[in-house]
C-alpha cells in the first residue's frame, strides 16, 4: 500500500494537519515510459508555503487534491523506462508519498556510496543549488567583501555563508537563538552570527559590519530586510531568496520602506529561483561535493520519521525547531 499527503484546502496563515489528508492506496502499476520510485526521504522546504497559494508564481501551485509537493530520494522497484532500470537511486520531485510514478523527466541518478541518501535532497541537491547559484551567480561574490545572511543555520544559508567563506569573504550570519548562532560561528565558520531574537539587529549589524555590507542573501524578508537595506554599501547586491517571515500572513505582505537605499548605493536587488539553473545542477553538485570531500564544507541534515508527522515535521520549518536540513522519512524500512 502507498500513503500520501493529498492537499485538501488552501491555508489561510499558516498550515495545519487539517490543511492535508493522509491517504492509503494501493501501490500504483507503471505503463510504458515510466518508472515506480520506493521514497525513502522527502524534503521539507519553506517554498512549501507558496506552492499552497493560488495565484500567479514561479510555478503552478499545488491542486486540491493533488499529492503535496516535495522532492524526494528513493530507489526505483520497477522501470519500463530504458534510462533507468530496477536498483537505480534517483533524486527528483516525488510528492509527500511512499511511492511515485513517473516518467522520469526531472528525476536523476544518484550514487549512495559517494554520500548519504538525504544529502542528496539538501547540500547537493535544490538547497545545495540554490545557496551555490544564489550566491556566485546572482551575489556575485568577490573576494574581500563583506556577506550578510539571515536563515544562516538553515539548509540553504548555511550553506551560503560557507560557500563565501571558501571565497575570501568576511560573512555575517543571522539567527534565532544562542544555540544555532554558535553553531553557525564554531561550527560552519562564519565570523560572526546575530541572534535576532535576543538582540538589537540594527546596532548589531553596526557593530559586524562596521563599513557596511557588500552581499545580502536574503532568506527571511521583513524587518531584518529593511534594516538590512540600511548597512548597504555602493554597488552592493540583494539576493531575495525567499521571506519565511512573511510566507504565513493572513494581511498584505509587508514590504522594505528603505527602499530608496538602492538608489542612493547604485545597488541592486534580484529575485533568485533555483529553478533557473537547473541545466547547471551538475556542475554546482560537482563543486560542492568536491569541497565536501576536501572537509571545506559541512552539511547537516535534520531527519525525522514517519509520514504521518508530516504537518507536525513542515511545522518545525517555520517555529525554527531544526538545525540545517529538515528532512522526513516517509519508507517503512
Amino acid at each position: 500500500m502507498n500513503k500520501k499527503l493529498v492537499l485538501v484546502k488552501r491555508p489561510v496563515g499558516a498550515a495545519d494537519a487539517s490543511t492535508w489528508s493522509l491517504e492509503t492506496n494501493p501501490i500504483p502499476q507503471i505503463n510504458e515510459g515510466e518508472i515506480l520510485v520506493k521514497q525513502h526521504f522527502i524534503s521539507l522546504d519553506p517554498a512549501m508555503r507558496g506552492w499552497m497559494n493560488e495565484g500567479k508564481s514561479y510555478i503552478a501551485p499545488v491542486e486540491i487534491g493533488a499529492v503535496m509537493r516535495a522532492g524526494s530520494v528513493g530507489e526505483v522497484i520497477a522501470s519500463k523506462n530504458a534510462k533507468f532500470k530496477v536498483g537505480d537511486y534517483v533524486a527528483g520531485t516525488g510528492g509527500v508519498q511512499q511511492y511515485a510514478v513517473s516518467d522520469g523527466k526531472g528525476f536523476y541518478q544518484v550514487d549512495p556510496q559517494l554520500a548519504p541518501l538525504p544529502m542528496y535532497i539538501g547540500t547537493l541537491g535544490m538547497p545545495g543549488m540554490t545557496a551555490y547559484f544564489g550566491i556566485t551567480e546572482v551575489g556575485k561574490i568577490r573576494e574581500g567583501e563583506t556577506v550578510l545572511v539571515s536563515g544562516a543555520a538553515g539548509a540553504v544559508g548555511s550553506i551560503v555563508g560557507q560557500v563565501a567563506k571558501i571565497k575570501g569573504c568576511k560573512v555575517v550570519g543571522i539567527a534565532g537563538g544562542p544555540e544555532k548562532c554558535k553553531y553557525v560561528v564554531e561550527e560552519l565558520g562564519f565570523d560572526a552570527c546575530i541572534d535576532y531574537k535576543n538582540e538589537n539587529i540594527a546596532t548589531r549589524f553596526k557593530e559586524e559590519c562596521p563599513k557596511g555590507i557588500d552581499v545580502y542573501f536574503d532568506n527571511v524578508g521583513g524587518e531584518i530586510l529593511d534594516v538590512a537595506l540600511t548597512r548597504l554599501r555602493m554597488h552592493s547586491r540583494i539576493v531575495i531568496c525567499g521571506a519565511i517571515s512573511q510566507y504565513n500572513n493572513k494581511t498584505r505582505i509587508k514590504g522594505p520602506s528603505n527602499y530608496l537605499s538602492l538608489l542612493v548605493n547604485r545597488a541592486s536587488m534580484t529575485g533568485m529561483v533555483v529553478f533557473d539553473y537547473a541545466d547547471r545542477y551538475v556542475e554546482g553538485a560537482k563543486i560542492l561535493a568536491g569541497w565536501l570531500a576536501e572537509g571545506k564544507l559541512k552539511s547537516r541534515e535534520d531527519i525525522y520519521y514517519g509520514i504521518e508527522n508530516f504537518p507536525e515535521t513542515y511545522n518545525r520549518l517555520f517555529s525554527g525547531e531544526k538545525m540545517g536540513k529538515l528532512i522526513l522519512k516517509v519508507s517503512e524500512d
